[in-house]
């Protein structure tokens, strides 16, 4: 029984990192396809909006905790 975790997270290790290697690839490959500046333009985009998400998550959480009646202060 002791083996199980062993033989599982070997094998997700490996599976883990054949999908990163070939996403990594695929990922290299757009960017000499579409161009330098056009894969600025869309990581630029993409961390724009991931902020944004992060900040109304936030923002829902803290109105939510306000009106639950909950402590936030240290």
């Amino acid at each position: 029984m002791d083996w199980v975790p062993i033989a599982f997270g070997t094998f997700k290790a490996a599976a883990l990192l054949t999908a990163m290697c070939f996403a990594i690839k695929w990922h290299y490959d757009q960017g000499q396809k579409y161009g330098r500046q056009a894969v600025l333009r869309a990581s630029a985009k993409v961390t724009g909006l991931f902020v944004l998400a992060l900040l109304v998550v936030g923002g829902i959480t803290l109105a939510l905790a306000e009106m639950l009646g909950l402590s936030l202060s240290y």
